[in-house]
């Protein structure tokens, strides 16, 4: 992955999910801890359809909808994630 700066030189980098959603990681600006933003750019609504099991229909989001998809993580945070994300990429398990 490619680490850029945004307009206002913060480091990211932007990266596609399995699904195919515009994910990215970027050093935050928060001034009271070192933070990173994680997670879907964009999110997708997804309505599911009662009468068919699994089916699902992707809709366009409502004018003025908010959504959180972005996870915002502190390095405290993230040493805790890092072994159990380490061993998915080792074994393909989290436990």
């Amino acid at each position: 992955m490619e680490i850029l700066k945004n307009n206002r030189g913060f480091e990211y980098s932007n990266f596609t999910d399995l699904y195919g959603n515009t994910c990215s990681i970027q050093k935050s600006s928060l001034a009271t801890d070192d933070a990173i933003w994680l997670g879907v750019d964009k999110p997708s609504l997804i309505i599911t359809d009662e009468d068919s099991v699994g089916k699902y229909v992707k809709t366009q989001m409502p004018k003025n909808w908010s959504a959180n998809s972005r996870m915002h993580l502190n390095r405290e945070q993230i040493a805790e994630l890092l072994p159990i994300l380490q061993k998915f990429v080792e074994t393909g398990e989290i436990d």
